[in-house]
């Protein structure tokens, strides 16, 4: 099969071939249909996230057709053919995390495409039909993106929500591959006023077509004031950065209200400091980390009733390298999907 691995950080991803991979007991082979392009694989190729294991076939966002079950597998429903999703945040399955449902809280290193191989390639091997959820109608290369670009705000979101009643104010930050989804989700679960913001003029107006109710350039002098302005001199009851640099994440701390909440999804790297009187009193900062496979079936049924509009690019895998390139200079709206 055609696989793009990347050997060491900071270099170009190497097209090879390497032998079909063969499904052990137990084991699922998904035959891949899109494989969505995820900042934080950004993040690995550059070398800032600790603990992935190199030469690897990266990709955590999959979606494709059941290939091939592996010895003994019990298939609880799926047949050959079946269009899924793959759910990435593989566990250690004994821990009171993946006990409790939230496998994406384990170990990352168990992660598709962080540790075991991942969807960067024709076919990726899966440990278990418990991480598939069938995609339904959606189109599997639409619905790729679903896994994570989709997943981690809605999960996020839902920490807000007991926040967001009616006369609240919200502050969304970037409207990239999450962000696109982030203000869609804010917009059909909370009666909250969405401020989004972006440097990019193209993102703001994509912020809103999808729903914002006010659209602000973060680089503007008066960024902080007019975010005051609107919430009433009070701050924001929840701010998602889904970005995560110094800048970001420094507006949202100063934008955040009394007892309200920063949810930090963006893993750029920023870092703010912490104190008694640098945040609005008893306001809580949290990170929001992937989300669970139950949240991702909740995520599938809002797309397979029409309910999330997707942005995405479609492109070749043998042009991930220019692919990764453009994701680098922020010149990609909503996701780009690798098709091998």
């Amino acid at each position: 099969m055609k696989v793009a691995r990347l050997l060491t950080p900071g270099a170009d991803f190497v097209i090879e071939e390497l032998p079909r991979p063969q499904p052990g007991p137990g084991e699922v082979l998904i035959k891949i249909a899109g494989a969505g392009v995820c900042h934080s694989d950004l993040h690995i190729k550059q070398g800032g996230v600790p603990g992935v294991r190199l030469p690897n076939t990266l990709g955590h966002e999959n979606a494709g057709w059941i290939e091939e079950f592996g010895p003994g597998t019990e298939s609880r429903g799926f047949e050959i053919g079946d269009p899924v999703v793959v759910f990435g945040g593989w566990g250690c399955g004994t821990c009171r995390f993946c006990l409790g449902g939230q496998e994406q809280l384990c170990n990352t290193s168990l992660w598709s495409g962080v540790g075991p191989p991942g969807g960067y390639a024709e076919f990726l091997i899966v440990p278990s039909v418990r991480v598939l959820v069938p995609t339904g109608d959606v189109d599997p290369v639409l619905a790729a993106t679903l896994t994570d670009a989709a997943l981690t705000p809605y999960s996020a979101v839902k920490k807000t929500l007991p926040r967001l009643v009616p006369g609240t104010s919200v502050l969304s930050i970037g409207v990239g591959g999450l962000g696109q989804y982030g203000i869609q989700f804010l917009k059909m679960l909370t009666p909250a006023r969405v401020i989004a913001i972006d440097t990019d003029p193209a993102k703001r107006e994509l912020a809103s077509t999808l729903g914002a109710d006010v659209v602000l350039d973060p680089g503007a002098d008066d960024a902080t004031d007019q975010i005051m302005e609107l919430t009433r001199g009070q701050g924001a009851e929840a701010v998602i950065d889904f970005v995560g640099v110094n800048s970001t994440m420094t507006l949202g701390t100063l934008s955040v209200g009394k007892q309200g909440l920063f949810v930090l999804v963006g893993l750029a790297g920023g870092s703010v400091p912490y104190s008694f009187f640098g945040i609005a009193q008893g306001a809580s900062l949290t990170t929001s980390n992937w989300g669970t496979r139950n949240e991702l079936t909740e995520v599938l049924a809002l797309a397979q009733r029409g309910a999330l509009v997707s942005h995405i690019e479609k492109y070749p895998l043998t042009a991930i390298n220019d692919v990764f390139n453009r994701l680098e200079r922020g010149m990609i709206t909503g996701r780009a999907v690798l098709v091998p």
